[in-house]
């Protein structure tokens, strides 16, 4: 099973960069996406579900235009989910889970803290609320498949200036303890692209400033994170930082499932 994790930074203009005829030809099954910033109307003609798939979106109900996230897949799913229980997440289109028989794959968008204090104190919300969650999810005997922006780097591997970004959001001590402890030992959270490269330096953002995609200053903070059970079905993953069709690249993982 190939999973394609994106966050599009709006799907419509993503499309009109090319992103689904790129998606057409990478034979996946599932596509998670996020901040899709539009409404289901919006997207769910034939230029944004390519030939073969059918989508599920949740939307962000707050305002218009901002975060939502979607699934994309082959197979009807038997089940498909799009909230948690708390709307103050919920409503801002942030979860979407399509459960394949004993198999969920998730697309999550994980807040931003980074335009100021309000919003950062909204992340470390968020982050407490989900480890309850999360801990239920790694230990309900079912396989899962987290994608998404998590907005979060687990360490110096993953960000090109790390001195430099201790005190900013997506690089704080509290926020990299808290996704490194959901990574913690065998029986966590298993980060699908370290699993298979345990040295690996590569990024999935790099900010729309100066010339940071040029000089490759970028974050790794997407990721597909699977339960243990699933570490043994690892096969590859590559990150797709060209063609351009947002400030992330998409990220692509195969299983043997």
């Amino acid at each position: 099973m190939r999973i394609v994790s994106f966050n599009a930074n709006g799907v419509r203009s993503a499309a009109s960069k090319g992103f689904f005829d790129w998606f057409a030809g990478q034979d996946a099954d599932v596509l998670c996406l996020q901040e899709t910033k539009a409404q289901e109307h919006q997207i769910s003609g034939p230029d944004f579900v390519p030939e073969g798939y059918r989508a599920w979106y949740r939307d962000a109900s707050t305002k218009k235009g901002y975060s939502g996230v979607a699934i994309y897949a082959r197979r009807q799913p038997d089940e498909v989910r799009t909230g948690l229980g708390w709307a103050p997440f919920d409503d801002e289109g942030r979860y979407i889970e399509a459960r394949f028989g004993n198999l969920s794959v998730v697309s999550f968008y994980i807040p931003s803290g980074s335009s100021g204090e309000l919003r950062q104190g909204f992340k470390f919300e968020v982050m407490e609320w989900l480890r309850p969650i999360l801990h239920h999810w790694l230990h309900s005997g079912r396989d899962y498949v987290l994608c998404g922006d998590w907005n979060i780097v687990r360490s110096e591997l993953d960000i090109r200036n790390w001195k430099s970004n201790q005190k900013n959001s997506g690089c704080l001590p509290r926020e990299r303890d808290w996704l490194n402890d959901l990574c913690a030992d065998t029986h966590g959270w298993v980060d699908a692209y370290r699993a298979l490269h345990a040295d690996g330096q590569d990024y999935t953002w790099w900010s729309n400033r100066g010339a940071a995609r040029a000089k490759n200053v970028g974050w790794r903070i997407d990721y597909q994170f699977c339960t243990p059970s699933l570490r043994d079905k690892l096969r590859a993953c590559a990150i797709h930082p060209s063609p351009r069709f947002s400030d992330h690249a998409p990220f692509v993982v195969d299983y043997a499932l």
